[in-house]
């Protein structure tokens, strides 16, 4: 018998993995490691940039919260750092409380990471990790969609090499960047543009290649070598080599309470990115994550990395794709990442000097280009439009009137549908398939045949207070277009659970009906519905004759005594 692993391993799966290493995982995590960190340089800068904050923060945010997330987490080639949605959001978020790229823009920024990471552990310690499921995939492809247009339009400033206020509606990053037009530096320009070729022509033509590593390489030579940052081109400039010290973020309660529904939407887009890239990765090579766990990985490498500047980070696709085509087969590979960056603040920063602005929003723009999701709205157009209106609702909602406030009007909008749905529960009227006991809509069968005199419907959700108004108007209608009938019978094969309210309903039908001379027959009850009836002493009301095992014998029941002599 395999021994139980103790929960406390459980809680640290580093100590589960690490002490059965395997020599032959070594050179796919010495890969993976080195090419990640790579890849990672680059974009931390960008994604930093892009929340407002110096571009070695996002460096900062690239060592201590991948190694903490190697430790707790559960995801063998998942990439944590710096992502555009969260950098997007730390933006809006903070920026709208504290001047950007300030001190106290930077310590609050830091400070939301701390808030978020004990967001996230204390919601995978109480095994909260369900209430991601309230993002539904319409409301974050919306988001999404509506969040890659902004993270895009916000980098318009660098590439043009022109003053643009920040803003999260595009029509006002767009009216200004046209008054802007004639200021328009051509060398930044040329700069930024060049690069957004050479990144989509690399990924093109060769999509393992360091593209973001490439691309920065030859425009900070060029800068350096033709002095293009005297003619205007903005650049990176110095970037503070050495390691962060270990310092407690800002802790004032005011401003944690005015960043505090920052942190919560950042806490749940963040994990919902997270996992949803994590549980991929882990399904196509035959194991699974815990979510849970997840949340406290990711809680504790923001807490962690909050102690060291960072600020908030999660798990990002483009990153754990290279990470695991790279060859990373446990979190040692994400260790490598981290501690390749550390030895690169240590002693290439000087190189970063001459790194233009402009490159680095080319590869934000360039990277998010993927978000706005064109497949997911073709799918829905064609097999649900309701869905596809909740896209819509988020993505103009987002537009319109901000990040935070859309991915909240599209939550709201997904549970308002969800509970229409279950108010106005799918009702179908039954028959008989021929030559056969089986019993179908009569909609979607017309060869189905009723039984005279009988009443066969299906009710195809759980009965409860919000929807027996809606059961009783149903059966009413029916029984108004069959005003001979003898008898009804409820299928209740959908019925997984029926609460109290919805008992004293059936009691109420089941009297109506005996008052208009029509008996109630149930089939197919499950188990738990039979116990409540059993409770609520509706199994004796309304007879042990009347609750069959299917609706075919309810029917022959119903026909039987309605043909029996008196």
């Amino acid at each position: 018998m395999t021994p139980k692993t103790p929960s406390w391993r459980r809680f640290v799966p580093l100590l589960t993995w690490l002490p059965n290493y395997r020599r032959a995982d070594l050179g796919g995590d010495v890969a993976a490691g080195l090419t990640t960190a790579v890849m990672l340089i680059p974009q931390a800068m960008a994604y930093a940039m892009l929340a407002g904050l110096p571009p070695v923060v996002g460096l900062y945010a690239s060592m201590v919260p991948l190694v903490v997330y190697a430790t707790f987490g559960t995801s063998r080639q998942l990439a944590v750092g710096p992502v555009a949605m969260v950098s997007l959001l730390v933006a809006t978020g903070v920026g709208a409380l504290v001047e950007p790229g300030s001190p106290d823009y930077i310590a609050l920024a830091v400070s939301t990471a701390l808030l978020v990471g004990l967001l996230q552990t204390l919601m995978g310690g109480a095994r909260l990790g369900f209430l991601v499921n309230f993002l539904s995939h319409p409301v974050v492809s919306g988001f999404t969609s509506a969040a890659a247009l902004i993270i895009g339009l916000s980098q318009l400033k660098h590439l043009l090499g022109v003053q643009i206020p920040r803003s999260q509606h595009i029509h006002n990053i767009l009216l200004a960047a046209a008054r802007r037009l004639p200021d328009v530096n051509t060398v930044t320009l040329a700069i930024g543009l060049l690069s957004v070729v050479g990144l989509v022509v690399l990924k093109r033509f060769a999509p393992r290649f360091p593209r973001a590593l490439a691309v920065v390489s030859s425009a900070t030579i060029a800068v350096w070598a033709l002095r293009l940052d005297a003619a205007g081109v903005a650049v990176v400039g110095v970037v503070p080599s050495g390691l962060p010290m270990p310092s407690i973020p800002m802790l004032n309660l005011d401003a944690l309470i005015s960043v505090f529904p920052t942190a919560v939407t950042i806490a749940l887009v963040g994990f919902m990115e997270s996992i949803s890239v994590a549980k991929s990765f882990a399904r196509s090579r035959g194991y699974a994550v815990e979510p849970n766990q997840e949340l406290i990985g990711l809680g504790l490498a923001n807490v962690f990395g909050s102690l060291f500047g960072a600020y908030p980070v999660t798990g990002g696709f483009s990153r754990t794709a290279v990470n695991a085509q790279a060859g990373a087969n446990t979190g040692l590979a994400a260790i490598i990442t981290a501690s390749v960056i550390a030895v690169s603040l240590l002693f290439l920063t000087p190189l970063l000097h001459y790194l233009p602005k402009a490159t680095l929003a080319a590869i934000i723009m360039t990277a998010v280009a993927g978000l706005f999701d064109v497949a997911e709205m073709r799918h829905l157009w064609r097999s649900d439009r309701r869905d596809l209106a909740l896209l819509g609702l988020t993505f103009v909602a987002t537009l319109s009137l901000g990040i935070e406030e859309g991915i909240l009007l599209g939550v709201a909008g997904s549970m308002l549908w969800f509970v229409l749905e279950t108010t106005r529960p799918h009702t179908a009227e039954l028959g008989r398939l021929p030559n056969s006991m089986e019993w179908r809509n009569l909609e979607r069968h017309p060869e189905a045949v009723p039984t005279p005199g009988v009443i066969a419907v299906r009710i195809d959700s759980a009965l409860y207070y919000g929807n027996v108004t809606f059961l009783k108007a149903t059966l009413e209608r029916l029984l108004d277009r069959n005003p001979t009938a003898s008898a009804l019978v409820m299928d209740f094969s959908a019925v997984h659970t029926l609460d109290s309210s919805a008992a004293t309903a059936l009691q109420q039908i089941k009297d109506e009906l005996t008052a208009r001379g029509v008996a109630l027959h149930l089939a197919t009850v499950r188990g738990p519905v039979r116990d409540t009836l059993r409770r609520a002493h509706l199994d004796v009301h309304i007879g042990a004759d009347c609750m069959h095992e299917c609706v075919n014998d309810a029917v022959k029941a119903s026909v039987t005594r309605a043909t029996a002599p008196a």
